[in-house]
């Protein structure tokens, strides 16, 4: 059973619901780091996370139209500088997430 609302999917009925905007690894190591962090600028996110400038700048642009970050672009100086956030929606998001996850773990025997 495929749900295409907000990219989440189940594959059985009554089965918790995962977002798979999140759930891909690229994406999830953002997510994960600005849930720990708060803010951060691009590179030091760039280094966390160990993706390209391109594969990064594109995970967030995905992440940016779903409302879960907020990215701020500015110039210091001459210098641009971009930070980046976790919305109050992505906070609820990865929340849910977390939540299902854990659910969806403890239903596989050991």
């Amino acid at each position: 059973m495929m749900k295409k609302n907000n990219d989440s999917e189940a594959s059985k009925p009554g089965q918790p619901l995962i977002d798979s905007l999140i759930h891909a690894p690229a994406r999830f190591k953002i997510m994960s780091n600005l849930y720990l962090v708060g803010w951060v600028d691009f590179l030091f996110l760039q280094n966390l996370t160990g993706l390209t400038r391109g594969n990064l700048s594109s995970h967030l642009t995905r992440l940016e139209k779903a409302e879960y970050v907020l990215i701020k672009k500015e110039f210091i100086g001459k210098i641009s500088h971009t930070t980046i956030s976790m919305s109050d929606k992505g906070h609820k998001a990865f929340n849910i997430y977390r939540e299902n996850l854990k659910k969806l773990l403890e239903d596989i025997p050991e």
